[in-house]
């Protein structure tokens, strides 16, 4: 017996694989929920298996309105550690920007690097951003996409 219909939500403030999703749902039939503040607003058009849900500016108002509206068993592409956190304690398969699936295993280590990161640009020095996203990386990503939403067919 087959699952409901797939649903992937996407965090759009600062999502660099928006393509990559988009092929992959409409390969697997999944529906594509697309969440951004208004200073974030894609242009152009979503193909119709997309909602497109505008926020307030806030700094995490589309993280919150994420986390409000994901159930248990969806799928999130996020880079944003608190809410991959926070969709971790409600059962959400959490995949980053570059195909890695982020995992409760995972979790407190990598927020932990976060912090001391944090902690050593507020004492003034310096420390290194996230690589350039490459072809690989999105290869990786839609390959690891795929297997998410091909297992789910699976159920």
């Amino acid at each position: 017996m087959q699952k409901n219909k797939p649903k992937i939500f996407v965090d759009g403030d600062s999502c660099p694989v928006v393509p990559e999703v988009l092929k992959a749902a409409e390969n697997y039939r999944a529906a594509v929920v697309f969440v951004s503040s208004y200073a974030h607003i894609r242009k152009g058009e979503f193909p119709d298996f997309v909602v497109q849900l505008t926020v307030d500016q806030d700094k995490e108002a589309a993280d919150l309105k994420i986390a409000n509206e994901i159930n248990k068993d969806e799928i999130a592409v996020t880079d944003d550690l608190g809410l991959s956190s926070l969709l971790l304690g409600k059962g959400v398969t959490v995949l980053n920007s570059r195909g890695r699936q982020v995992t409760n295993q995972q979790i407190d280590y990598l927020l932990d690097s976060r912090y001391q990161s944090a902690k050593l640009r507020r004492a003034g020095k310096k420390t290194k951003g996230p690589k350039k996203l490459t072809s690989e990386d999105r290869e990786t990503f839609i390959k690891e996409l795929e297997k998410v939403l091909s297992n789910w067919q699976e159920f």
